[in-house]
């Protein structure tokens, strides 16, 4: 069976999910939407799509679609994935879910009623880092978390820095976290691996550290942020920063048994060190073992470069390739409504927190 795929929103990101819609080769791309005609068509030509639409109403009523895949900005969310599924889609979310948990929990309800699947694009969760913690996880090697640490790194003189402090009208200024509420999701989907999924207790600081430059809209804007969480017996610190180099994005897991090191920008994970020995020969015998672990994750990402398995966006084929299968086979679903929830219900609590450290005062001064 070959899923029919519709992209809606024409955006950067989505050719990455036609690129991916193709490698999986269990679905076909078979139309495009976006309110902008031109977009659309220029999406449609570039890959060869048969179809491109400025309404999606219309593109479900002409076209046979099994998923459709939502690559807009997250305050149309709501809107287009229940429709989505009341034209008996099964529905591809881009992060952020959506503006709020109230929101994200109109969308799974949606969802459920339809009888329809529903999956976000928390690439992260399925690099290979993440799936070999999973396994450990899953084995027991770990033991029960007792804490996690996370950095994400951004760089504003990237194209999506450039593009929002550019443009007080971006759609992030819009957002309840403002720059923060895009990329929160890839810690805290991570989080949602290890931690329970229970209500949070929060502790946040965040703040600009650039140069204003004039524009309140933009001055309001922090850019590093640092937060702990806990959920039952698990705590979890985290940093995002724009300033910090070199741009990091790691994950520390740390168990009863056993500790873990991730990073997903080299796409390793290796024991943390213990000294097993005593005295000036033990203190050797850690960097040893760290060397070693390093360069089996070596051998293990040639392996992967010579599969094809190497690039940027291999954790969300892996992803697409799991979605497929449960709408296909009624397979395990790769990511549960659970988890969905918590991320964005925990990712609110943070957001509160976040303006709470900006006052309207400090808005007007800026």
């Amino acid at each position: 069976m070959t899923l029919r795929v519709a992209i809606v929103g024409c955006g950067k990101i989505a050719d990455s999910h036609i690129e991916q819609v193709r490698a999986v080769g269990t679905a076909t791309v078979v139309a495009v939407c976006d309110r902008e005609a031109l977009m659309a068509e220029q999406l449609a030509v570039r890959f060869d799509i048969p179809a491109h639409y400025t309404d999606m109403t219309k593109m479900l009523a002409e076209q046979s679609v099994d998923v459709v895949h939502v690559a807009t900005p997250p305050d149309s969310h709501v809107a287009l994935a229940t429709a989505a599924f009341r034209a008996g889609c099964h529905v591809f979310l881009e992060k952020p879910v959506a503006l709020t948990g109230h929101e994200t929990r109109q969308i799974l309800d949606a969802a459920t009623q339809a009888n329809r699947k529903l999956c976000v694009n928390y690439l992260y969760n399925f690099e290979a880092p993440s799936l070999e913690l999973k396994e450990k996880l899953g084995s027991g090697q770990i033991g029960p978390v007792v804490h996690v640490e996370a950095t994400y790194g951004y760089d504003l003189a990237g194209d999506y820095g450039v593009a929002v402090l550019s443009d007080a009208g971006h759609w992030v200024h819009r957002l309840p976290g403002k720059l923060f509420h895009n990329v929160l999701d890839h810690v805290v989907c991570k989080l949602a691996m290890v931690m329970p999924l229970e209500p949070v207790q929060v502790s946040c600081l965040a703040f600009r550290a650039r140069p204003a430059v004039g524009n309140p809209v933009i001055d309001a804007l922090a850019d590093e942020l640092r937060f702990t969480l806990r959920a039952g017996d698990v705590t979890a610190t985290a940093i995002i920063s724009a300033h910090a180099r070199p741009v990091g994005h790691t994950l520390r897991v740390y168990g009863r048994k056993d500790s873990v090191s991730l990073d997903y920008v080299g796409r390793t994970l290796v024991p943390v060190p213990r000294q097993t020995q005593p005295s000036s020969i033990g203190r050797l015998g850690p960097a040893i073992a760290q060397a070693r672990a390093y360069a089996a994750s070596a051998k293990r990402n040639l392996g992967r470069f010579r599969r094809h398995e190497f690039h940027f966006f291999q954790g969300m084929r892996v992803l697409l390739d799991q979605f497929y299968a449960q709408i296909a086979n009624n397979t395990p679903a790769p990511l549960s409504h659970a988890e969905i929830l918590w991320s964005v219900e925990t990712i609110d609590a943070i957001v509160v927190q976040i303006n709470r450290q900006i006052s309207p005062e400090q808005r007007a001064d800026a």
